[in-house]
């Protein structure tokens, strides 16, 4: 923070008693490491919406606004050196990062209920001073202690009618937003921008576009990552354990799939144009049945051993996606 010029310095990354060599694989293993720790909601930084099952800055958060700012710094390196992150943000943080303003659907979006809520108050065909009795003033539960927030000035003196009801559904959308965590996505949009400088550039992409340079694409397609892959060493794709192989993988779960894709590549996010473009390799590691299948993270390659069966071959893989974290098996 102190020298924003070393951010843009190539990263490596060491691990303390980990022999591996950065070249891409331990710098995705921190990042991914770094980021489970920041999203822990026992930290009090972000809060967790069960249904939606995405991350929102904490507008009661005890933390300094420096620690935001280096949330934004984490980030911003991780796009800096393109690697992809699994974050749960909604779309409008990356609206707000790229200067965007808020509206309806953004609030429908990311916090389904107040929308609706909004939406209805929007459409009733009534009084809605007498229905609804709001004013233009909110009430929030801030540790057991009840906090008023005016939209406007002497809010709590003014009633919310059918003339002010669409003043008083922006002010509330700008309110839940922008205004609650101004001071939080401040600091952490600051941060981001000590690596990732260029508005100009970032003014290219659309909120969709930021969103998929940063975690990358959600649809894991095996299909494509089969053709694309390459063999070594004695494997090519018409081999019959290699056949094997790719109908285990396809029957996977999603999340044994994301295990997999973590196990071989350091990262269970997906490059952005797809599986097929990850240049995955599958190399052939000897024939001893009790070795396990091990992986050479930085480069995207599999070392997989030419097992006498396909359910031993099925249980050797499942073990170990099952049980690896840094170098070597836990």
């Amino acid at each position: 923070m102190n020298r924003a010029d070393d951010l843009k310095k190539q990263l490596r990354v060491k691990f303390i008693g980990e022999e591996g060599i950065d070249e891409g694989g331990v710098r995705k293993e921190f990042f991914q490491l770094v980021l489970k720790e920041i999203f822990d909601v026992n930290y009090g930084m972000f809060v967790y919406d069960e249904q939606q099952r995405t991350f929102w800055f904490n507008m009661n958060s005890f933390e300094t606004e420096d620690n935001f700012k280096l949330i934004g710094i984490v980030i911003g390196l991780a796009i800096y050196n393109s690697i992809i992150l699994d974050i749960h943000f909604p779309r409008i943080v990356y609206k707000k990062m790229l200067g965007l303003k808020p509206n309806l659907e953004d609030l429908k979006e990311t916090f389904p209920d107040l929308g609706r809520g909004m939406q209805q108050l929007l459409e009733f065909d009534g009084d809605v001073e007498d229905v609804f009795c709001r004013t233009f003033q909110l009430e929030t539960d801030v540790f057991g202690q009840i906090v008023t927030h005016d939209l406007k000035p002497n809010g709590g003196d003014i009633p919310v009618t059918n003339q002010n009801r669409e003043e008083y559904v922006q002010l509330f959308i700008e309110w839940k937003l922008e205004k609650s965590i101004r001071t939080q996505f401040n600091s952490f949009i600051e941060g981001f921008k000590m690596v990732c400088s260029d508005q100009t550039i970032l003014d290219l992409f659309r909120a969709e576009e930021l969103e998929l340079l940063i975690c990358g694409s959600p649809v894991l397609d095996f299909e494509a990552l089969e053709r694309t892959t390459k063999y070594a060493d004695g494997y090519d794709k018409d081999h019959p354990l290699i056949k094997d192989f790719w109908d285990i993988v396809h029957h996977f779960s999603e999340e044994d799939k994301k295990k997999f894709l973590m196990f071989c590549t350091g990262s269970d996010r997906v490059p952005i144009k797809g599986l097929g473009e990850l240049g995955f390799v599958i190399v052939k590691n000897g024939d001893d049945d009790r070795r396990l299948p091990t992986a050479h993270t930085c480069f995207n390659h599999l070392l997989l051993p030419k097992y006498s069966t396909k359910e031993n071959m099925k249980e050797r893989l499942l073990s170990a996606i099952n049980n690896c974290m840094g170098f070597g098996l836990q």
